[in-house]
């Protein structure tokens, strides 16, 4: 376990765009075809981001070269998929709350539903790989209640189309506090048997981390979430939803168990293991980690 000063992180968590626009999207997605949307986004969205914000083309830049070495060419290109892929996840989500619907194809969904209807409650770790909001819509089940870690977005319109979808499948938003008291209330998750849904990858304020070994390099994953199943004993699961069309989605459900020869789980040991599941769906999925910081943020490291 290892400590980081306060300005380690550039990630904020909030979605850009004034909230008529989120409401005018949701009500195109409720009447056109999601593909058109799609086009009007590669046309003009896009672009703006690339053009606009380099910094979070740069960081996919350098990510595409370096990480998986890339040409130039190749690098540039992928850079500017992982926007549209973006663009996209970002448009599924409004989607749904417009009412749209889509398929999912779940892998590991046995083991899941072994937690979800056991009687003790476990914690689900997940990343900015995909477009995890999804999983609480398919993996809704009637026994636990779900309590997904979020910061809180500066959005109302998102914020209430979110808590209107996530009510009917059980799942109950915890926002990120300044004191760190959801660091308390979701043990008491996990105690009182339900699930705790934390990032994997997003240090969310909180100064203690754990070094992992990520892409080649050792980068910062958050210690909440795995400390939390390691004190807890409780089982940890992670959880990516990849998008593989316009209307359907791969969910990877992945049981972390780091013991051995009969060991307690460490949180560091977890900690590996979701790495190393983020690096298998990251390097199957090239284009859907949406990371526009500096993740490693060591310029030594390679990365």
């Amino acid at each position: 376990m290892k400590e980081q000063p306060h300005n380690a992180t550039q990630w904020q968590g909030t979605t850009d765009g004034l909230p008529w626009m989120h409401r005018a999207l949701i009500c195109v997605l409720g009447m056109v075809p999601v593909g058109v949307v799609y086009a009007i986004a590669a046309v003009f969205v896009v672009p703006f981001y690339i053009l606009g914000r380099r910094q979070g083309y740069l960081v996919q830049y350098r990510f595409f070269r370096q990480a998986f070495g890339f040409g130039a060419f190749k690098a540039f290109r992928y850079a500017c998929l992982n926007h549209l892929r973006f663009a996209q996840v970002i448009i599924d989500r409004f989607a749904v709350y417009g009412g749209r619907k889509f398929t999912f194809d779940v892998e590991g969904r046995a083991d899941y539903d072994e937690l979800a209807h056991g009687e003790s409650g476990f914690v689900q770790v997940f990343s900015h790989a995909g477009n995890y909001e999804l999983a609480g819509y398919e993996l809704r089940q009637p026994r636990k209640r779900l309590y997904a870690l979020l910061f809180r977005d500066g959005s109302q319109t998102i914020m209430d189309n979110r808590a209107s979808v996530f009510a009917p499948n059980g799942v109950e938003m915890v926002f990120v506090q300044p004191d760190m008291s959801h660091i308390f209330l979701l043990s008491n998750v996990v105690r009182d048997g339900n699930i705790a849904s934390i990032p994997g990858d997003r240090i969310f304020g909180s100064r203690k981390f754990v070094e992992c070994q990520f892409m080649g390099s050792p980068a910062r994953f958050p210690l909440g979430p795995f400390r939390l199943a390691a004190v807890r004993q409780a089982p940890i699961v992670a959880i990516f939803v990849m998008k593989e069309s316009w209307t359907s989605y791969r969910i990877f459900v992945r049981r972390l168990d780091s013991s051995d020869q009969g060991q307690k789980p460490t949180a560091l040991g977890l900690a590996q293991q979701f790495a190393d599941n983020l690096e298998d769906v990251v390097r199957r999925y090239p284009e859907q980690w949406f990371n526009y910081f500096d993740f490693w943020q060591n310029e030594n490291n390679g990365i």
